[in-house]
C-alpha cells in the first residue's frame, strides 16, 4: 500500500507543479485540462476561464507520485457546492517530507517558504537536526524533517 497526497489549487497547479519537478527532482508523467475532458451529455458547459485549470497532474519522484488538481471554478447557474465547492485553502493536513541531512533539508524549507508563510523556522529540534513548517506560495502546508542519525 502507498498513500500519494493530492493537492488541490485555485488556477495555478501547473505553476506548482513546474516548481515541484524542479525543486525534487521529479518528471511530469502526466497533466490534462478540463478543456481536454470529452463532451458528454451530463457535463455542464465548462466557463472558458475553466478550460486551462489543470484536471489532474501526476509528479513522479523516484518510486513516489504527487498528484494535484486546480479546483473547478463555480459554474453559473450550477450548485455552487458542485465538484468541491470551488478552491479552499488545505486545513487540517501537512505534506511531510523526510531530508537526508539538514543541508538538504534547509534547501528543500528555504524553496517552499520563499513567497509563502514561515509557521516554524527549520531549526534542530530534540527529535531531529532540523526541521520546520512553512505553507508555500501556492498555499501547500509543508513539514520538512531530517532523520535524526543513528
Amino acid at each position: 500500500m502507498q498513500f500519494t497526497p493530492y493537492l488541490n489549487f485555485d488556477g495555478n497547479c501547473a505553476e506548482a507543479f513546474a516548481f515541484y519537478a524542479k525543486l525534487f527532482g521529479g518528471t511530469i508523467v502526466h497533466q490534462s485540462t478540463f478543456g481536454e475532458i470529452p463532451p458528454s451529455e451530463n457535463m455542464p458547459p465548462l466557463p472558458e476561464a475553466a478550460k486551462s485549470r489543470i484536471m489532474h497532474a501526476q509528479l513522479q519522484i523516484k518510486d513516489q507520485s504527487l498528484m494535484g488538481s486546480d479546483a473547478m471554478p463555480a459554474i453559473p447557474g450550477q450548485d455552487p457546492n458542485a465538484c468541491g465547492g470551488g478552491y479552499q485553502l488545505p486545513q487540517g493536513l501537512w505534506v511531510s517530507i523526510q531530508a537526508a541531512d539538514a543541508a538538504e533539508g534547509r534547501r528543500l524549507f528555504d524553496a517552499l517558504s520563499a513567497g509563502g508563510e514561515t509557521v516554524m523556522p527549520f531549526a534542530a529540534t530534540f527529535w531531529s537536526p532540523g526541521f520546520g513548517m512553512a505553507r508555500d506560495r501556492f498555499g501547500t502546508p509543508w513539514m520538512v524533517n531530517v532523520a535524526a542519525q543513528a
